[in-house]
C-alpha cells in the first residue's frame, strides 16, 4: 500500500478478514510512520476477528520481524559497497565485523540505496483456514549461514521461559536479531503457542518469516455451533423444485433420449424460456441463435443444461431481488457467472468439465449470502436466542450476517439439495482455492478469480492481494495484463447486459 494512503480502512480490514483476502503493506524503508500504520491495522485485523487481546503480543512480533527484514535488505547494500559476497563464509564473517557501526552511523545512506536496488519489506495479514496468519516478505533470499544461525536460535530458545533466562544466555554483539527471535518465540508461548507456530524459509527470491496463530477455539466453537444452527433452522427453504429434480433424472439415467429432455423441459414454459435466454447469451458463444430446449440440449450439451437446472432452481428458491441488498447480491452473481465462464473459456478451452461447470459455479458462490439475506425475521429471532442460550457472543452472530462463514453456509444449503461436488466445492472454496481437494481446484480456482476480478473492479483487493498459486495457473504474470483482462471482461459483461436488456423491451 502506497504511503500516501496511510488511512486505516475498516470496512476493508472487515472484508479481508471474512474472506481471506490478505492484506499488504509494502515499504522499502521502514519509516516511523509506516511501522504505526501496520499496528494499527493488525489491531483492526484482531479485532475484527475477537482476537484483540493478542495484538500487545503480535506487535512486538511483527516489529521485530519487519526490523529483522528491514536489516537484511541492509546488509546486501552493505556487503556491496565492500566488494564482498555474503554468501562466501569468510566474506561473510570479514562483513560482519563492521556492519552494525558503519551502517549506524550512516543509515540513511545505507537505506537510501537499498529503496533504489528496489528491496522491499511486505507485511501481510491473512485470516486463512482457521488461522491468524501474519508474514513479513523480504525480497532478498536469507544465505545458508544465516538459516543456520536462525534456526539455531530458535532450537535453543525452547529451553528459556523467562526473559531473565535468555538475556543471561543470548547475547549476539554482532547483528542483535539472536536475542529478539529468542524474545518472540517467549511472547508466542505467552499466548500458548509453541515454536512451531513460528517459521523462516526462503522461496523465489523471497525470505519469509511467518508467524500462524489459530483463531481461539472458542470462536470457532461459536461460528459452527451458530452455522449448525441457522443451516438447521431455515426450514422455510423449500426442497429443490421438483419439475427441476424430474429433469435431473433423466439426465441422469443414460438410456433417456435428449428429445425425452427436451419434452420434460418444455412442460414448463417458464423454465424453457429461461433456460434459452441462458444458453442464447453471449456467455456461451453458441454459433446461431436456439428457439427450442431440443437444440439447445443438442449444441450446449447435457453437462451444461443441467448446471444451468441447479442455477434456474436456485433462482426460483431464492431469486427474490425485492430489496436493494439481494438486488445487489444477484447483479454479483450474474456478473461473476459471466467471468467464470469467459475465464474457462479463454484460459482452459481444453477442459470442457470447466466449461460446463464454470458459468453455474459463479452464479452460485455466495448462496450463503443470499440465503441468508432471505431469512424471516421470526427466524432471526429465533437464532439470537439460541445466541443468549449457549451465549455465543452477539458479534458473532453480527459477523455471520455481516458475510463471516458465508461459504460454508451456502455449501451446507448445497449438500441439502443435492448439488454435485464440483459445486458444493465453488461455494465452499471460493475464497480459500488452496484448500480445495485436488479433483475440484479448477472450478473453484476459477470462480475464485472471477470473484476477485468483481471486487478488483470495485477497488475492494489489490492485485497484490489475489492468490499467486491461482494467476500463475491461468498465466497472469503481472498487473497490466490482470488489468487489461479485467477491462476486457467488463467491457464484455456490459455488452451482454445491454443486449439482454434491448431484447426485453422488445418482448
Amino acid at each position: 500500500m502506497p504511503a500516501a494512503e496511510l488511512v486505516v480502512d475498516v470496512p476493508k480490514i472487515k472484508r479481508a478478514a471474512h474472506n481471506a483476502i490478505p492484506l499488504t503493506i509494502t515499504t522499502y524503508t521502514l519509516p516511523h510512520d509506516i511501522e504505526v500504520y501496520m499496528e494499527e491495522v493488525l489491531d483492526a485485523f484482531l479485532a475484527e476477528l475477537g482476537q484483540k487481546k493478542l495484538k500487545d503480543y503480535l506487535v512486538y512480533c511483527l516489529r521485530e520481524l519487519a526490523v529483522n527484514a528491514k536489516k537484511a535488505n541492509t546488509k546486501r547494500v552493505y556487503f556491496e559497497s565492500k566488494v564482498l559476497d555474503i554468501n562466501d563464509p569468510t566474506d561473510y564473517e570479514e562483513g560482519m565485523k563492521t556492519f552494525k557501526q558503519d551502517t549506524l552511523e550512516n543509515i540513511a545512506y545505507y537505506l537510501q540505496k537499498q529503496k533504489e536496488k528496489g528491496f522491499y519489506i511486505k507485511i501481510i495479514f491473512q485470516a486463512k483456514a482457521q488461522n491468524i496468519l501474519i508474514e513479513v516478505r523480504n525480497n532478498v533470499e536469507i544465505n545458508k549461514k544465516e538459516y543456520i544461525r536462525i534456526h539455531d536460535k530458535l532450537a535453543r530458545s525452547r529451553q528459556y521461559n523467562t526473559l531473565e533466562e535468555a538475556l543471561s544466555n543470548v547475547l549476539d554483539p554482532s547483528e542483535g536479531a539472536g536475542l529478539g527471535l529468542v524474545i518472540l518465540v517467549l511472547m508466542l508461548k505467552k499466548i500458548g503457542l509453541d515454536e512451531d507456530c513460528f517459521d523462516i524459509w526462503a522461496e523465489s527470491g523471497e525470505t519469509v518469516a511467518r508467524i500462524t496463530v489459530p483463531v481461539a477455539a472458542t470462536k470457532l466453537e461459536s461460528v459452527a455451533a451458530l452455522t449448525e444452527e441457522i443451516v438447521k433452522s431455515i426450514t422455510s427453504l423449500p426442497q429443490f423444485p421438483e419439475n427441476v429434480v424430474q429433469v435431473q433424472r433423466l439426465i441422469a439415467d443414460p438410456s433417456s433420449q435428449i428429445v425425452d429432455i427436451a419434452r420434460s423441459i418444455s412442460t414448463d414454459p417458464a423454465m424453457t424460456a429461461d433456460l434459452l435466454k441462458l444458453v442464447n447469451s453471449a456467455a456461451f458463444m453458441l454459433q446461431k441463435k436456439v428457439d427450442n430446449i431440443a437444440d439447445a440440449v443438442k449444441l450446449a450439451g447435457m453437462r451444461t443444461i443441467r448446471g444451468l437446472l441447479y442455477s434456474y432452481g436456485t433462482l426460483k428458491i431464492l431469486g427474490d431481488d425485492s430489496t436493494e441488498e439481494r438486488k445487489k447480491l444477484w447483479d454479483h452473481s450474474y456478473r461473476a457467472a459471466y467471468y467464470s465462464y469467459n475465464l474457462a473459456r479463454n484460459f482452459k478451452p481444453q477442459n470442457k468439465a470447466l466449461l460446463d461447470d464454470a458459468y453455474v459455479g459463479g452464479m452460485l458462490h455466495d448462496m450463503g449470502k443470499i440465503v441468508f439475506s432471505t431469512v424471516h425475521p421470526d427466524l432471526l429471532a429465533k437464532i439470537k436466542g439460541f445466541c443468549a442460550e449457549k451465549e455465543i457472543p452477539a458479534s458473532t452472530f453480527e459477523d455471520i450476517a455481516g458475510g463471516m462463514n458465508h461459504a460454508e453456509i451456502g455449501a451446507r444449503v448445497a449438500e441439502k439439495w443435492f448439488f454435485p461436488e464440483t459445486l458444493v466445492a465453488a461455494i465452499r472454496y471460493h475464497h480459500e482455492p488452496s484448500l480445495a481437494p485436488a479433483e475440484t481446484k479448477d472450478v473453484v480456482s476459477t470462480v475464485y478469480l472471477a470473484n476477485m476480478i468483481c471486487e478488483y473492479e470495485r477497488d475492494n483487493v489489490y492485485f497484490e492481494q489475489i492468490d499467486g498459486a491461482v494467476l500463475a495457473d491461468f498465466g497472469i504474470s503481472g498487473d497490466k495484463q490482470f488489468s487489461k483482462i479485467v477491462e476486457t471482461m467488463a467491457e464484455g459483461f456490459r455488452l451482454e447486459t445491454s443486449r439482454l436488456a434491448r431484447e426485453s423491451t422488445r418482448r
